[in-house]
């Protein structure tokens, strides 16, 4: 018998809500609430945006499948970081445990939401824009996830409330 999903996994553009969204559902749901983008600066010693300009985003994606791979957790929300979808790895390991949820919103929100892109530590190409980003990402999202919630123009606590009604 496999062991039964206890984690709730949030993945999604940078901008979606994942780490917000994560906190609130951690309250309503009685569980624990982890960041992967801050185990990841944790064990670099230095921020996501530091690891793009030193070692460039591949090093990223590595630490990023590293800490994923490391997780043994239940009970837990889960926010991942934005290009969490390009470790199958990390994204069969997460799946194990975790029902695994795109906070989905469109690439206007996501523009509107972090504003100059270069100081979030976003794992791209140097040459790929945003919107290139965003097209490659969207139907990685849509293949991990197991409930999709349309996050576009909704607060964080109704964006909660879906997840919530999505899993139950």
């Amino acid at each position: 018998m496999t062991e039964p999903k206890t984690n709730i996994a949030l993945i999604g553009m940078p901008g979606c809500g994942k780490s917000t969204v994560g906190v609130l559902l951690a309250k309503a749901t009685g569980k624990d609430f982890v960041d992967t983008d801050l185990l990841i600066q944790r064990r670099a010693g230095s921020t996501l945006q530091s690891i793009v300009d030193t070692r460039g985003y591949d090093a990223l994606r590595e630490e990023e499948e590293r800490v994923l791979l490391s997780l043994t957790l239940t009970d837990h929300v889960i926010a991942t970081g934005g290009s969490v979808v390009y470790s199958e790895a990390g994204m069969a390991h997460l799946r194990g445990s975790s029902r695994v949820v795109f906070l989905d919103v469109s690439l206007d929100t996501v523009r509107a939401r972090i504003g100059d892109y270069s100081l979030r530590g976003i794992s791209k190409r140097p040459e790929q824009s945003l919107e290139d980003l965003f097209l490659e990402r969207h139907s990685l999202y849509h293949h991990y996830a197991d409930v999709t919630i349309a996050c576009d123009g909704l607060p964080q606590d109704e964006v909660c409330r879906r997840v919530i009604e999505a899993l139950t």
